[in-house]
């Protein structure tokens, strides 16, 4: 898992790292920028929460696939946003605004399987976040779906900036401390 999570944040990074060493050679886009910044805090925070299931009485083999296919829909993520080549389209808008059908729909299903991930810790985590994460989890999934329909360029920033927003406030609201 901690080698598919690594391989997530280097392919971020190294897309960054790409766009800062050769400026002019495609546009950037801030809601691509905005996914990315998004993502890597999703992929901090996925290696910070999973800590929690050192509390499972014991461990089975679907659990720790479960967590395998989970790390790989994450990379899958990093692999959208930053693809070996975007050379068939004019900068990342026009990709992310292309792409955005597997984007979004991956992204739906790191919410499903955040659900299940919850579950798997048990009643005693779930509670914790109250009617919140249960309001949560549809949002984020109605979310996805106009984000997967609508290419307007206005709903993906607001998107992105509230979403990226309220996900550094849900983890220092519920995820500062690890107990």
């Amino acid at each position: 898992m901690g080698m598919v999570v690594g391989l997530s944040v280097t392919r971020l990074l190294n897309g960054l790292v790409r766009i800062i060493q050769h400026p002019g050679q495609t546009r950037i886009y801030p809601v691509h920028i905005g996914w990315v910044l998004t993502l890597l805090l999703m992929l901090v925070h996925f290696w910070w929460w999973e800590f929690w299931l050192v509390t499972l009485p014991s461990w089975t083999f679907e659990t720790y696939l479960f967590l395998i296919v989970y790390a790989i829909v994450l990379f899958f993520l990093s692999a959208f946003l930053f693809p070996d080549t975007i050379s068939d389209y004019t900068g990342y808008e026009d990709f992310f605004i292309s792409r955005r059908k597997w984007f979004f729909s991956f992204f739906a299903l790191t919410v499903i399987f955040d659900l299940i991930d919850t579950l798997i810790k048990g009643p005693a985590h779930y509670a914790m976040f109250s009617a919140e994460y249960w309001f949560r989890v549809p949002v984020y999934l109605v979310l996805c779906g106009i984000a997967i329909v609508s290419a307007s360029r206005r709903f993906h920033m607001v998107f992105v900036s509230l979403g990226l927003i309220y996900e550094i406030s849900w983890i220092l609201r519920h995820f500062e401390t690890l107990s």
